[in-house]
């Protein structure tokens, strides 16, 4: 037998971490197994045809990674189709209690499943169902995964940050770039997302820790179009603190700390250098 929670879980923020705690606990009450049922694509992508517009703030990996850190025992990753779309919450239910062996579910305050849509309140009086409470943030209003992604895409960085209860990261490979920074004396690393609908900050540059090679480190990131060497693409490129060795090819991840600056045009390159320098104090 198992308890069993269910949901896409984008970010495994605080809220979710809330019924995830409840999860583990009412399963090592019972002595049972404790159980994620969530799902890949994400809803959305499927029904609203947002798959070129919805950004995620965690790769199926990652969540997978952040859930099992918080001792769950096992995480199920269900297709969502149309298909699968069409099942109404009874025959959700159902299906939690036949294949996984589900005694009990657990279902955050704003929690829906199935076609019918029906909410976590509606199973309020069920003992098939319990409900776990909202997490608020510093304004008093329930954390939520939109509210995250807007927060980063305007560049909020800690604010993102206090409601995930982690910093937001980017994780990619090392690919060659136009080598500009190298001239000015600020090398930076280029990075190509692994997962390519992962939510990318707004543009600017920000302090952050660099993961790479085995080792952990200060740097500062840019995300933008490079506006003062002509740039048009946007990209994401890191300068590694007090680092020199070759890491092209290599993964890196990295975690944002703060926000220091929009990102602008210079009117030459000494002056790009000169700000860039300023930047390295802030990120010390």
């Amino acid at each position: 037998m198992a308890v069993v929670s269910t949901g896409f879980f984008d970010g495994v923020h605080l809220g979710h971490r809330l019924v995830l705690r409840t999860l583990v606990g009412e399963a090592r009450r019972r002595g049972e197994e404790s159980i994620v049922i969530t799902f890949w694509p994400h809803p959305r992508n499927v029904l609203q045809n947002e798959a070129r517009s919805l950004r995620l703030l965690t790769s199926l990996e990652e969540k997978k990674a952040l859930m099992t850190a918080l001792e769950v025992d096992r995480v199920e990753v269900l297709p969502f189709t149309k298909e699968f779309a069409s099942m109404r919450a009874e025959e959700y239910l159902s299906l939690l209690r036949e294949r996984f062996g589900a005694s009990l579910v657990v279902m955050g305050y704003d929690n829906r499943i199935g076609s019918d849509g029906r909410s976590a309140k509606d199973f309020e009086d069920s003992e098939f169902v319990i409900l776990s409470g909202a997490v608020d943030g510093a304004d008093e209003m329930p954390i939520s995964s939109t509210r995250i992604r807007n927060e980063l895409l305007e560049g909020r960085i800690e604010e993102a940050n206090a409601m995930l209860g982690y910093s937001y990261s980017l994780y990619g490979v090392v690919v060659a770039g136009n080598r500009m920074g190298r001239t000015i004396g600020f090398p930076t690393a280029n990075i190509q997302l692994y997962e390519p609908l992962k939510l990318v900050p707004g543009n600017g540059v920000y302090a952050v820790e660099v993961e790479v090679n085995g080792g952990f480190f200060k740097g500062m990131c840019n995300i933008g179009t490079r506006p003062t060497v002509g740039g048009s693409a946007r990209t994401i490129e890191v300068h590694i603190l007090d680092f020199s060795e070759d890491i092209y090819g290599l993964p890196l991840k990295i975690r944002f700390l703060r926000r220091i600056r929009d990102e602008r045009k210079f009117p030459s390159l000494e002056a790009l250098r000169e700000q860039l320098e300023k930047d390295r104090r802030i990120c010390l």
